[in-house]
């Protein structure tokens, strides 16, 4: 007789939440149980197997979507071969001087997973002080921002997971941020992310990144109309709106937002807009003139050349 486990003994032995197997299950077809006359579901030993080097292959920096696949064979042979990094982050304060960007990532990422703030709080210290303020957004800031939305999609952490980095994050960087010395002639730049965005991390990053620049950055927060957002950049005279646009990448409504920034917002003020999904809306965005920002490097650039042109 087939050995058939339940999703809760299944969750046990791998050590993904029931949550995660779903999500693997019907995004990724990771596995395919069978299923009870009262539709529960049944796992075989193999079914157990894949998700446990799932879990782990993943845990070591693969993504779900590339691997869930994948034969088991194949699995076991990727899983004799992936160097278990997080051998180097069993304990988020413990990251040694001097260590490398990735090494600084995956202890602020094990710190996420575990919801612990002072082992956030610890590497993400560690990192600044390893990287200076230009490698730790660069090299540190966005790459995290980018992993914590691969593990939501993923199903890999919830909603709390983001919410919790997020909130350690702009405290953390908003400290960061005190440091840096601003002429009170410096230009003005609004952050914020448009009406029905609710990832803010990348904007977060954006506004310290414009402040370590030199840029008055008026940071405004998450899911704002175009009618206040142009209303805010009028006030304060600003010479860049920066949005940040996450998921998803095909809101419906978002494009008639854009184009009333673009109506409503002074002309004065060049509007940049990044992020994982922006390049979705990119026919709007040609549309009211704004400029797409792919990378950090990008915006780092149109920054300094929009602060002073003639540096």
């Amino acid at each position: 007789m087939i050995a058939a486990h339940s999703i809760r003994a299944v969750s046990q032995r791998t050590g993904l939440t029931p949550h995660v197997i779903r999500i693997w299950e019907k995004r990724y077809t990771a596995v395919q149980p069978k299923r009870t006359d009262t539709n529960r579901r049944l796992y075989s030993e193999d079914d157990v197997e894949r998700l446990c080097l799932l879990s782990w292959l993943t845990r070591n920096g693969h993504s779900i979507g590339a691997i869930a696949k994948l034969s088991l064979e194949d699995l076991r042979s990727m899983a004799q071969t992936t160097p278990n990094v997080n051998e180097d982050v069993k304990s988020a304060t413990s990251v040694p001087s001097g260590a490398g960007p990735s090494v600084h990532l995956n202890a602020s990422v094990e710190a996420v997973r575990k919801l612990d703030s002072a082992g956030l709080e610890a590497a993400l210290q560690a990192g600044l002080v390893d990287l200076g303020s230009r490698g730790f957004l660069q090299k540190l800031m966005c790459p995290m921002a980018h992993k914590i939305g691969e593990l939501w999609r993923a199903g890999e952490i919830t909603a709390a997971h983001e919410h919790f980095a997020t909130a350690a994050i702009k405290v953390f960087v908003g400290q960061l941020t005190k440091t840096y010395l601003t002429s009170i002639d410096a230009p003005n730049i609004i952050v914020a992310t448009p009406a029905g965005q609710l990832h803010e991390l990348g904007a977060v990053i954006v506004a310290s990144a414009a402040s370590h620049l030199g840029w008055q950055t008026t940071y405004l927060g998450p899911s704002l109309p175009a009618a206040e957002i142009a209303g805010a950049a009028a006030q304060n005279k600003s010479k860049v709106i920066a949005l940040s646009i996450v998921y998803p990448c095909d809101d419906p409504a978002l494009p008639d937002e854009l184009k009333q920034l673009g109506k409503l917002a002074p002309d004065s003020a060049q509007i940049l807009v990044g992020g994982r999904a922006a390049s979705g809306y990119q026919d709007t965005l040609d549309d009211i003139g704004a400029q797409l920002v792919e990378c950090p490097d990008k915006l780092e650039t149109l920054l300094s050349d929009l602060r002073d042109p003639h540096a």
